[in-house]
């Protein structure tokens, strides 16, 4: 008779039942991390640009400053995420090889909208325990496309959209500048500028600006696109010399180490049996 192996796949939960565990003996429960991102698209006259920061955090700490936060999900579609990197990273990888078996099936190039459905059923099924903020671009026959995806499911379809700790900064450079119909080298700026933004005026958000252009003809990944915060270069030494600071009193004193003595014992045979 075979055994019977049980097989769990997918995104687990165990540690909640600890948590509870834990705080029904008296311990605090880990809390929760602030996570950090400004992630942004717009649409142009010829397809979708996105555009996102590159730094990943780990509360108050920088734990990476070139973080990749644009995902590959179709030739004709990528994402970027906002949110806890590992549910991103597994979301956006699960979520490219479904699209890859769809593109497969059907023989046909993938919608967008229909990886924002199958994104958003099956954050829905999670409710909001999977910390992944997604914006959706690309381009398909129906034209071009902007998705935000919120980690409960709700979805909205956008000329422009900000997502991320940065996205009130972001969003201003975008109410105040977007255009319909912008050429291509406009709408790369603006989404520069507007995670630039960002970068400068949220503490989660830093480093570099990674942008995605995606058209008809292709999708073409600029990283870095601008480097928005240069390290500076040391200019001087600044070791100070002997002297600099005057000594006002000086005293040695001399410790003498005596040996601690050692008694020896008898050698013992090991047990063996």
């Amino acid at each position: 008779m075979d055994t019977f192996v049980e097989t769990r796949t997918g995104f687990q939960f165990d540690n909640i039942s600890r948590n509870e565990a834990l705080v029904g003996k008296g311990f605090l429960a880990p809390t929760t991390r602030k996570t950090g991102t400004t992630i942004a698209g717009v649409v142009f006259k010829d397809g979708v640009v996105l555009g996102a920061d590159t730094r990943a955090t780990e509360g108050d700490i920088v734990a990476d400053k070139n973080c990749s936060k644009i995902h590959y999900l179709q030739p004709n579609m990528y994402c970027c995420g906002a949110g806890t990197a590992a549910d991103l990273g597994m979301t956006t990888q699960l979520m490219a090889s479904q699209l890859e078996l769809h593109r497969l099936n059907t023989g046909r190039q993938v919608p967008v909208v229909a990886a924002n459905r199958m994104f958003k059923q099956m954050l829905f099924r999670y409710q909001g325990h999977i910390g992944a903020a997604l914006v959706l671009g690309g381009v398909d026959k129906y034209g071009s496309h902007i998705y935000s995806i919120h980690p409960h499911g709700s979805t909205d379809r956008l000329p422009y959209t900000t997502m991320g700790s940065g996205s009130l900064a972001a969003m201003s450079v975008f109410e105040q500048r977007w255009e319909p119909d912008m050429e291509l080298e406009q709408a790369k700026q603006l989404v520069r500028d507007a995670i630039a933004a960002g970068i400068f005026n949220d503490l989660g958000s830093g480093s570099n600006v990674d942008l995605c252009i995606i058209t008809k003809d292709g999708a073409t990944m600029i990283r870095p696109y601008d480097i928005a915060n240069v390290k500076g270069k040391r200019l001087g030494k600044y070791d100070y010399k002997i002297g600099t600071t005057e000594v006002l009193k000086k005293s040695v004193r001399h410790i003498q180490v005596v040996a601690a003595s050692v008694k020896k014992t008898s050698e013992e045979e090991m047990e063996t049996a």
